[in-house]
């Protein structure tokens, strides 16, 4: 029997053409039509397609990204089903890619693809990452690493997995740790595992989650208008290290009195945040006030994991736990 890969299309780029009637590029391909373009995969592989919908990578919402939960984990649940391919607009793909790492639970893999140019254009590169997709999720190895999300090449890891430019088809990165793998003549090679990974039970999601990005001379508005609104959780993008102003420290340390988990992450693209400053809105500060630091987590996963774990129903110490998985205290040699 040949293995089997559901393929979960849901818009994006890689499913997009030149409409001259909206005057630009849209979503209109289904899966059989993208599919269309890469025939012989069907000969070594039984390719099922479940047609979610043509949307723009900015119109999945956190609630599409728990449909597509639903419907990855009925998949992997399948004993004949070997593994899923989701595709997906670049723009929020990294978050979908991570919400999917942290609600699969399944150790069959899950792949996420998009492509940067479209189907009017001569250097589609649909196709090419269509089936780098399916040759990863139906291998052996590819098992027990998450979510993964694969373009122009490159095996990334979902937690991991940014974009960085908005034209290159090798957009995506992993900016700590480089790539899992790399597919190279047509064959897989992964060099290494995920740094860390966590499933939360998630039945339904906040409602609002701002994230914050700092800049300087920033206040506590942002922060206070966040409180106002009835957000369920703020994600902040410090400067460096893990630092904000005075305006902002003030103003999350109420938050977190007030009973809102507040995560911190680096606006910087490389590092992790760090109990290194002690000057007021300084990392030390920030944590002794009851701020969650996310590590090596982005502001957009750090915002969904938090999105996971307040849906799971977890407590302030159980998000600290989820997100403090490496100890920050400092070690003296």
């Amino acid at each position: 029997m040949l293995p089997r890969i559901v393929i979960v299309f849901t818009g994006g780029t890689i499913a997009s053409t030149l409409d001259d009637g909206f005057g630009g590029v849209v979503p209109t391909l289904s899966g059989g039509e993208i599919l269309a373009h890469i025939p012989d995969v069907r000969k070594t592989t039984d390719v099922l397609v479940h047609e979610y919908g043509t949307y723009p990578g900015p119109h999945i919402t956190p609630d599409r990204m728990l449909e597509l939960s639903a419907i990855v984990n009925g998949y992997v649940n399948d004993p004949t089903v070997d593994g899923v391919v989701v595709t997906h607009g670049t723009d929020t793909l990294e978050e979908t890619a991570y919400f999917l790492d942290c609600t699969v639970g399944s150790d069959k893999p899950v792949v996420v693809i998009g492509a940067m140019r479209n189907s009017s254009e001569p250097d589609w590169d649909g196709p090419r990452n269509l089936r780098d997709a399916i040759m990863v999720a139906v291998n052996p190895a590819a098992r027990g690493l998450g979510s993964l999300v694969v373009l122009g090449g490159d095996v990334l890891a979902a937690s991991e997995a940014t974009k960085t430019d908005t034209e290159d088809v090798a957009t995506f990165t992993s900016f700590n740790f480089g790539p899992l793998g790399r597919i190279t003549n047509n064959h897989l090679l992964l060099y290494r595992k995920p740094l860390h990974r966590e499933i939360f039970s998630v039945k339904s999601l906040p409602t609002f989650v701002p994230l914050l990005k700092c800049f300087a001379g920033m206040d506590a508005t942002l922060v206070d208008a966040s409180l106002a609104a009835g957000c369920q959780g703020i994600v902040v993008e410090a400067f460096g290290a893990g630092n904000v102003t005075p305006g902002v420290y003030h103003a999350v340390a109420k938050a977190v009195d007030s009973g809102i988990p507040v995560v911190l992450v680096s606006r910087c693209p490389m590092g992790r945040v760090e109990q290194v400053y002690a000057y007021e809105g300084a990392g030390k500060q920030l944590h002794a006030a009851g701020v969650i630091f996310a590590d090596y987590l982005n502001g957009p996963k750090a915002r969904i994991k938090l999105m996971c774990a307040i849906g799971a129903g977890l407590g302030m110490a159980e998000i600290r736990q989820s997100f403090e998985w490496v100890d920050h205290t400092e070690v003296v040699l």
